[in-house]
């Protein structure tokens, strides 16, 4: 049998060293020791880094992947598929719930910026008058006044995160989302915003 140190397997797999320890490290990987404390892996840890990318890439916890490695290792492909296509299918509808979501959120933020861009420039202080804060939600509109940023969100909220913006696909409602702008774009449209 074959043995190799941890920098061979490393060459052999394309996977770094420093995530073959972090497999070790988590169970997913095994190492034999020398008596001077080097790992030392057989030839059938060469294909197993490839395998745990590959289940980490589809997202699944590092708990699955150790119970669908058992699996693989067993060597009947029927029994992988059969294992792992219920947790894809679990992802998939995870990653449907947030692109909805986000859909909502991107549909909700065109909404406000058609909205600012509908206001009128006033020379004086932003006011209630302004509703640039949240579109639909100005005087008259029934509606109620927008969440402070920071406040809690209200009940049937989800997601976490800043003020909510109304308008687009929800039909007024806010939405909640948790993103986190680069600076520099933030930068960039505020100064656009300001320049004559």
């Amino acid at each position: 049998m074959t043995s190799m140190r941890i920098s061979q397997l490393a060459e052999r797999s394309g996977v770094p060293a420093t995530t073959l320890r972090f497999h070790e490290s988590a169970g997913l990987l095994f190492a034999d020791r020398t008596p001077a404390g080097y790992r030392m892996y057989g030839e059938d840890a060469v294909d197993r880094p490839a395998f745990i990318g590959a289940a980490k890439h589809l997202g699944l916890a590092l708990e699955e992947i150790g119970e669908l490695v058992g699996v693989w290792e067993a060597g009947a492909c029927r029994d992988v598929k059969a294992d792992l296509r219920p947790l894809i299918s679990a992802r998939l509808a995870e990653a449907e719930v947030r692109a909805a979501e986000l859909a909502a959120f991107t549909a909700s933020l065109r909404g406000a910026l058609a909205h600012l861009d509908a206001l009128p420039d006033r020379a004086g202080r932003c006011d209630p008058e302004c509703g640039f804060l949240a579109p639909g939600q100005g005087p008259g509109s029934g509606s109620a006044p927008a969440r402070a940023a920071g406040s809690a969100p209200g009940p049937g909220s989800s997601v976490p995160g800043p003020a909510p913006v109304a308008g687009g696909a929800h039909g007024g409602q806010p939405v909640d989302v948790a993103l986190s702008p680069g600076r520099e774009v933030a930068e960039q449209e505020t100064e656009r915003w300001r320049a004559p």
